[in-house]
């Protein structure tokens, strides 16, 4: 059986925990709206005014003018997700991370020393409450996507096991919308067709769907709407490839809003590189847009790197020269590393060793300094503009 953990509003949750009295209040993590900011995060109290992660902190303000804007910390989160690891490495060493706030857990191997996977579960989000005082929904599933799924239909504070003899029950009343990829345009294509429901796509056939979207995601739609997920939970040590992706609540096509997405995302893949001592050879870059086509790019670098100012050069320049070729808006950014080399030695070059050695230095700093001070203690100019705001910005102008 599959759990999948995802943390309620993460970011913004960490700051309601530190600071009791934002508690209720709306809370938006991301940058100032003076320099073209973007929302990395949404409480609760905020989401009801239709803010959302991805919008420009300028909309945001417009749409809850008395909203609180923190700067995102994020190796302070990436502490805190540290210490989520360490719970779920005490059921289980399958845990694949996909992000700081959201990862699979394996624990077929477990039931017979802990219970139950509904019992792990409950362990788990007990556990993570009484240790590190923050709220996870929990889904239960035989496989990735169910679990994943489960884990986001009763937010927050969710709990839901799919049963495996129930599959096809528990998905064919959902909305079409609710398989992993069906963005605005499918969903528009789905529509245009009569199909509103998995259950109502579970009775395409799959010469109706490879026609209409291709042979790869045709397959991919036949196999979700059935349930099918053969993907393995994969942990860090034993991965080939290193990667984050967030899809967006709503489609953007701002430039300056996905790069600052694609900023935190190779930060947080440079922090798990070196959290385990890895390098890695290729960056990639993922995007998928509106109408459900996927572009993707690599490039190697020339030594094995952690460093994410490397990978972010990287990454940015795949990025810009893809930006100016297609108006379509995005729907999913993603950002990764492969050739993952766990060596700890580095050849050098008499022209790159002061530049390498510096760059590590930066790093090594940088992911101290967060992780002990947190707030207000350093980071990084180019995430979601944070280097713009270090303070408190209310929407009312107090700052």
């Amino acid at each position: 059986m599959i759990i999948h953990v995802d943390m309620d509003a993460f970011y913004a949750s960490i700051e309601e925990r530190d600071q009791p009295e934002l508690v209720g209040k709306p809370v938006i993590v991301g940058g100032s709206p003076d320099g073209r900011g973007v929302v990395a995060a949404a409480n609760y109290a905020i989401r009801k005014f239709g803010v959302h992660s991805a919008m420009p902190t300028s909309t945001a303000l417009r749409l809850c003018p008395q909203a609180i804007v923190l700067p995102v910390r994020m190796n302070h989160y990436a502490a805190i997700s540290r210490q989520l690891r360490e719970v779920f490495h005490r059921f289980t060493p399958l845990v694949e991370p996909l992000a700081f706030d959201e990862a699979f857990l394996d624990v077929s191997g477990s039931l017979k020393l802990f219970g139950e996977a509904e019992v792990i579960g409950h362990r788990i989000k007990n556990e993570i409450q009484q240790e590190v005082n923050l709220v996870a929904s929990v889904g239960i599933a035989p496989n990735k996507f169910l679990a994943k799924l489960a884990s986001d239909l009763d937010k927050p504070n969710g709990f839901v096991k799919v049963d495996p003899q129930r599959v096809q029950e528990f998905l064919d009343d959902l909305p079409v919308g609710r398989i992993w990829g069906v963005g605005k345009v499918t969903g528009k294509s789905f529509q245009q067709i009569g199909i509103k429901t998995i259950g109502q796509l579970r009775l395409l056939s799959r010469e109706i769907l490879d026609a209409r979207f291709g042979p790869r995601s045709g397959e991919h739609l036949w196999k979700l709407a059935r349930g099918i997920d053969d993907r393995e939970v994969v942990p860090d040590r034993n991965a080939k490839s290193i990667s984050h992706e967030t899809t967006f609540a709503t489609d953007i096509n701002d430039k300056e809003a996905l790069r600052s997405w694609l900023m935190e995302l190779t930060e947080q893949v440079g922090i798990r590189l070196r959290r385990h001592k890895l390098r890695c050879r290729t960056v990639h870059l993922k995007i998928r847009y509106d109408d459900f086509s996927t572009f993707t790019r690599s490039q190697a670098v020339e030594e094995p790197t952690n460093s994410t100012d490397l990978l972010w050069r990287i990454a940015v320049k795949m990025l810009n020269e893809r930006l100016p070729n297609r108006k379509l808006s995005i729907r999913l950014i993603g950002m990764g590393v492969s050739g993952i080399d766990t060596s700890t030695l580095k050849q050098k070059t008499l022209f790159d060793e002061e530049t390498n050695e510096t760059e590590s230095k930066i790093d090594e700093v940088t992911d101290l300094i967060q992780e002990k001070f947190g707030n207000k203690s350093v980071s990084r100019g180019r995430s979601f503009g944070s280097h713009r705001d270090k303070s408190k910005h209310r929407g009312n102008g107090e700052q």
